[in-house]
């Protein structure tokens, strides 16, 4: 309803349909507005912070999406039963699902977004860019047929030209995503593709682009209300990006000038009004090389990255939604809007950079996260990362006067970030941060894929790492001598460590010399270093006469440091039998590399395969993961079915040589 018709819709009770980071910052800015706020957890999270801090949980089903966080009766009900007259979707799962908001409005709740009409037209890739383009908008051009076949969109990608980019009709986030370069690889690609939009949406339906070169990815923020007012908050620049996912958002963007603001901004407001939409907003550009732009999606919900909007206009983006939920006008006008400084986001990814991104997934031994930045997660020592949902974790975020001092406060956050006993991200982002082309703001979607050699390059050969992981291990074994004892009588006998870090097995000598020092020897290299101070979770100390610290955790035969910002991980082999092949499968066995859910077994007893050959799918996190066979020779076993739940080296495929 409008202007007079406008009805209040008060609420006092919000259920966050969601889980993880972003359910502790609705729920921050809601008790905000003295509200209640209830979460609902799966069976994998039943434990989890989001549920531990919220006024009333409800279990609302098992660990799979689909049987817990995409489930809507559960949730509706988990509404009714705890007493909630409002639902907040958060991002991702059924933040843009038409159905969601209707099924919240049919049992009487108020839905903290757009109506299910205005979702079901913009949530829809094919039909936003069709009202696009009637509305005078640039659009990208692409197919959006109804006619989904395979002959059809193999014909109609040949017709718009490769490369082209296949995109999930019904979501975002890069899932059911892949960008094609040759007719041959395309039907590969769009069953890959609608695999995953199909597990991640609930929908298999895709749309055809035009790839377009290096451009940038920039999307403009805006706000409707019921009273027919729209507003938007200046643009965001994600161009960074992995598997077509962004990592790195700021604001504003360094390529966007006044004037492209001013256009770009009206565009996405006109399109808002005509819409009568009410919300949270954003739409999504390519802006390419020559400075136009081209609209490619409106995504119908908060996105992960609103908080460097906050950071530049000092405005609460959750509360915006909660008070235009209740039927509140937006309280200021475009005039009104200011923007201050800039603002840079990392996400921080339960992955492993160095190969391929794998997510990961196990207990989260030690978290700490730094001063001086704003940190959005939902994370404690010794807290699970369940290997059904998003790799992402957690979000870094810093605000400065400048774009370099952002740059550089983001940065040392980083550097002082604890996270140990999951593979994460956080050298990759600081590698990111750091490189010369995205210090000068010229990061395209191309900057991952054009630098990711030297972006994942350790920048050292890692025998200082190794001879401090080293001394470590000798410290903390509960025989050692004491490293307080101070002048001994006599060194030590040198005591052998056998240890694997950054990929290599390090054989060391550890001696405690009659001064007190440490003496680390390896092929070669002699490190001498002198303990300051050793505690439960750190070390201070001095190396080639400067006084130097690390964090560590050790848990078992695994050693977690931490030294300069990057997180390390070594295993202590000093007692450990040798590796066999069996661990790149060159026994012929092919192990699932991750915990995840089979989506497609790629081959059958009997069949031929060479080396490199893909021979099962895997989705773990809502992506897909191919495993290939590590060796020539027949296939003599499938030891999964397709739907099976596997945990990580689980045999799935067994190769006869030959």
């Amino acid at each position: 309803m409008r202007n007079g018709s406008v009805q209040h819709r008060p609420f006092f009770k919000v259920l966050v349909a969601n889980r993880g980071e972003i359910a502790l910052r609705v729920m921050r800015s809601a008790r905000r507005l003295g509200l209640g706020v209830v979460a609902v957890y799966s069976d994998a999270d039943r434990n989890a912070l989001h549920v531990q801090q919220a006024d009333q949980a409800v279990r609302i089903g098992e660990a799979l999406p689909a049987q817990s966080y995409l489930n809507i009766p559960a949730i509706i009900a988990a509404a009714k039963a705890s007493g909630a007259d409002a639902v907040h979707p958060g991002y991702g799962f059924l933040a843009e699902n038409e159905e969601f908001a209707q099924s919240c409005k049919d049992a009487g709740l108020v839905f903290i977004g757009p109506s299910p009409q205005a979702i079901e037209a913009m949530g829809n890739k094919a039909g936003a860019k069709e009202i696009m383009r009637k509305a005078g908008v640039p659009v990208v051009p692409g197919y959006q047929g109804a006619e989904q076949g395979g002959e059809v969109m193999l014909a109609e990608a040949n017709k718009i030209g490769f490369p082209v980019m296949i995109k999930a009709i019904a979501g975002g986030g890069g899932r059911g995503m892949r960008l094609v370069t040759d007719a041959a690889s395309f039907p590969d690609a769009l069953r890959s593709a609608r695999s995953e939009a199909k597990a991640a949406f609930g929908d298999a339906g895709v749309i055809l682009e035009r790839a377009i070169q290096n451009p940038r990815h920039i999307e403009i923020q805006v706000f409707g209300d019921a009273h027919g007012n729209a507003i938007h908050l200046g643009e965001r620049d994600c161009s960074v990006q992995r598997r077509h996912q962004k990592l790195i958002e700021e604001a504003p963007s360094p390529a966007v000038t006044p004037e492209l603001r001013v256009k770009m901004g009206e565009v996405a407001v006109a399109a808002v009004k005509a819409l009568r939409y009410e919300g949270a907003g954003t739409l999504e550009f390519l802006l390419d090389e020559s400075g136009e732009f081209y609209f490619m999606e409106m995504n119908t919900r908060l996105q992960v990255e609103h908080p460097v909007t906050e950071a530049i206009t000092g405005l609460d983006l959750v509360e915006l939604q909660l008070r235009i939920a209740r039927g509140e006008p937006l309280p200021l006008k475009q005039q009104d809007v200011r923007f201050s400084g800039h603002a840079i986001e990392v996400r921080l990814c339960s992955e492993d950079a160095a190969h391929d991104f794998m997510p990961q997934s196990g207990r989260m031994a030690r978290w700490q996260v730094p001063e001086g930045v704003r940190v959005e997660h939902a994370l404690q020592s010794g807290a699970e990362i369940p290997p059904f949902y998003d790799s992402m974790i957690a979000k870094v975020i810093s605000q400065g006067a400048t774009r370099e001092e952002a740059r550089n406060r983001l940065i040392c956050g980083l550097e002082q970030l604890t996270a140990f006993g999951v593979t994460t991200n956080q050298a990759f982002l600081m590698s990111c941060l750091r490189h010369p082309g995205f210090a000068r703001g010229e990061a395209t979607t191309a900057f991952i894929g054009a630098h990711r050699d030297e972006l994942l390059a350790p920048g050292k050969d890692g025998a200082f790492e190794a001879a401090l992981a080293g001394l470590l291990l000798y410290v903390t074994n509960p025989h050692a001598p004491s490293w307080r004892g101070g002048r001994s009588l006599a060194a030590t006998f040198p005591l052998p460590v056998r240890i694997e870090m950054m990929g290599r097995v390090h054989e060391l000598d550890v001696t405690r010399e009659r001064d007190g020092s440490y003496t680390v020897a390896a092929d070669g290299r002699r490190d001498r270093f002198e303990i300051d101070q050793l505690e439960a979770d750190a070390v201070r100390f001095r190396h080639d006469g400067v006084m130097d610290n690390a964090k560590f955790l050790r848990d078992g035969d695994r050693l977690y440091l931490g030294h300069r910002g990057i997180p390390l991980a070594g295993t202590d082999l000093t007692l450990a039998a040798p590796k066999s092949a069996a661990t790149n499968g060159g026994d012929g066995k092919v192990r699932a590399a991750m915990n995840g859910r089979v989506v497609a077994v790629l081959v059958k007893p009997g069949d031929r395969v060479t080396a490199g050959q893909p021979v099962m799918t895997l989705e773990a996190m809502k992506m897909e993961h191919v495993h290939k066979a590590g060796i020539d020779g027949v296939i003599s076993a499938i030891d999964v079915t397709e739907g099976e739940q596997l945990t990580t080296g689980k045999i799935v495929v067994e190769i006869e040589a030959g």
